[in-house]
């Protein structure tokens, strides 16, 4: 024990010290996040001009600019005109900097760290893999944080984040896949019926290797997931004669698709469509809503999108178990 708990200790204080540096990283680029939130919307660049005071235009000086600390030494007003600067702020940056912090946390315990602080043994090609996955949580919750905001303030969903979202997400698997092994995550397709080729394993089986079953799958799992609310638009369409869901939704859930997987995003989906009618029927009993009050129910499908992605292989696994 003499030896064990000096490493770790050491385990404890190299994970603190890489969560903390990830929850500033996310603390700056929740700071960008706001300038995406702010203008891609209105279709507005992210680069010019400069980030400004929107009441009297004043460039913000670098020291006004510090994420968290100078919304609180300004007592959150703007040093030229003395308006009011949204509490948006501080959370957006400060919701960036926690889901970096948990997703660094939560890649550190999947690259097997144990209580000696030695690296549990892999390949070098499982280890790419992870780091892989791992930046794909970044993105994606990064994403995810923007256009729950963007979708609640404005009712859109930037093309600039859902498609750009959906072809970055598939970019990742398909890094993945070029480091997948030999035979790694191979699927076996039984027939029934005899099947004979030259280059079959065995008769009567097809082999899909791990790339072709990785990429096929999540081809699959965008295209399935938009069209399967594309169909629940059509259908509400059908049934209301009205508009009930906007295509950008379609794209939000296609691009968590994208990062996650087909069964995630339906989890995702599950649990957007469980608060966002929690959240209609409070404003129903409260008098605030009819049954025409439009909802952001992308803000609702992004937050499902953080959710899935934290809890949703566990949650699934544990549901498939009780089948088994």
């Amino acid at each position: 024990m003499a030896e064990v708990y000096p490493a770790y200790t050491e385990v404890v204080l190299e994970l603190w010290l890489i969560t903390g540096c990830a929850f500033v990283i996310g603390l700056l680029l929740g700071s960008f996040l706001n300038v995406c939130i702010a203008r891609l919307p209105y279709g507005e660049s992210i680069v010019t001009p400069r980030s400004h005071c929107p009441a009297c235009h004043h460039a913000i000086r670098w020291y006004d600019n510090i994420p968290i600390l100078s919304w609180l030494l300004l007592r959150a007003r703007c040093r030229d005109c003395g308006q009011k600067i949204s509490w948006q702020y501080p959370a957006v940056e400060i919701a960036t900097g926690l889901w970096f912090m948990t997703a660094f946390a939560h890649a550190w315990d999947a690259w097997g760290m144990d209580q000696t602080g030695q690296v549990g043994p892999w390949m070098a090609e499982r280890l790419t893999i992870d780091v892989i996955a791992g930046i794909a949580t970044l993105i994606l919750g990064f994403l995810l944080i923007g256009l729950l905001v963007m979708d609640w303030q404005t009712h859109r969903l930037p093309d600039a984040f859902t498609l750009s979202g959906i072809a970055i997400g598939f970019f990742l698997v398909c890094t993945q896949a070029i480091f997948l092994g030999p035979t790694e995550d191979q699927v076996l397709l039984h027939h029934k019926a005899p099947i004979t080729a030259a280059m079959s394993v065995e008769k009567g089986n097809v082999f899909l290797t791990g790339p072709e079953a990785l990429l096929g799958g999540r081809l699959v799992a965008i295209v399935g997931a938009a069209l399967l609310l594309l169909a629940i638009r059509q259908a509400y369409k059908l049934l209301r004669k009205r508009d009930g869901m906007g295509l950008g939704d379609i794209k939000l859930l296609a691009m968590i698709a994208a990062f996650l997987g087909f069964w995630p995003a339906i989890l995702a989906l599950f649990a957007g469509v469980l608060t966002a009618s929690l959240y209609a029927a409070l404003l129903l009993v409260r008098g605030r809503a009819n049954r025409l009050t439009r909802l952001p129910f992308g803000s609702f499908l992004a937050a499902g999108g953080l959710f899935s992605s934290l809890f949703g292989p566990a949650l699934l696994d544990w549901y498939t178990s009780l089948f088994r």
